[in-house]
C-alpha cells in the first residue's frame, strides 16, 4: 500500500511490480469465475489495464490484492453478463486448469474442483478468495463490499453444499 503513494516510484514501476506478484493469483479467480482459459487470460489483462488506468485513485485503505482481486471479480461479472459468454459452451478439460503444480493425477482435487465451479456465485467467491486466494475475512469483505460475518457465513453455507455435490447430491 504504501508503494503506491510513494511519489519517487513511477506508476510504471508500481504496475509491473503488481503485475509480477499478483499475475497468477488473478488468472486462477478469473478462470475459476469463467471456465474458460481464454477468457481468463482476457479478464485478467483487462483487470490489469482497469488497474494501470485506476492506480492514482488507489486510495490505501485496502491492500493491493484485496483492490486487485475486486476489479477481477467485476471484470468477471461483466463479462458473465456479456451476451457473448451465455451463448458460448465453456465446458473444457480440468486439466487446462492454471495451477502452479506439475501435471499429476488429482483425484479427488478435481472432484472439488468441479464442486466449487457449481456453487452459485457468492459462495464460489468467498471460497476461491479465502482458500485460494489465502485472503482473510476482513480482505474478503471489503473485496465484495460485505460484512466481515457475512464472510464467515458465506464459507460455512458454501462447505456445507460442497459437501452435499461430493456425496453426489445437487445444490
Amino acid at each position: 500500500m504504501e508503494v503506491v503513494r510513494d511519489r519517487d516510484i513511477s506508476h510504471e514501476e508500481i504496475f509491473a511490480r503488481m503485475v509480477a506478484q499478483y499475475e497468477v493469483s488473478v488468472l486462477r479467480t478469473c478462470y475459476m469465475y469463467l471456465r474458460d482459459r481464454q477468457l481468463a487470460e482476457d479478464a485478467k489483462q483487462e483487470t490489469f489495464l482497469k488497474a494501470y488506468r485506476a492506480l492514482h485513485t488507489f486510495r490505501g485503505e485496502s491492500n493491493e490484492k484485496t483492490w486487485l482481486m475486486r476489479i477481477a471479480i467485476n471484470t468477471c461479472r461483466d463479462m458473465q453478463r456479456s451476451a457473448y459468454f451465455r451463448f458460448v459452451d465453456r465446458r473444457i478439460p480440468l486439466d487446462t486448469l492454471p495451477l502452479s503444480v506439475p501435471d499429476t493425477d488429482f483425484g479427488e482435487a478435481d472432484d472439488l474442483t468441479r464442486a466449487i465451479m457449481e456453487l452459485p456465485a457468492k459462495y464460489k467467491e468467498v471460497i476461491l478468495l479465502h482458500f485460494y486466494q489465502d485472503m482473510t475475512f476482513r480482505e474478503i469483505a471489503a473485496a465484495l463490499h460485505i460484512a466481515v460475518p457475512t464472510v464467515g457465513k458465506r464459507i460455512k453455507a458454501a462447505c456445507s453444499k460442497l459437501g452435499i455435490i461430493l456425496e453426489g447430491g445437487r445444490v
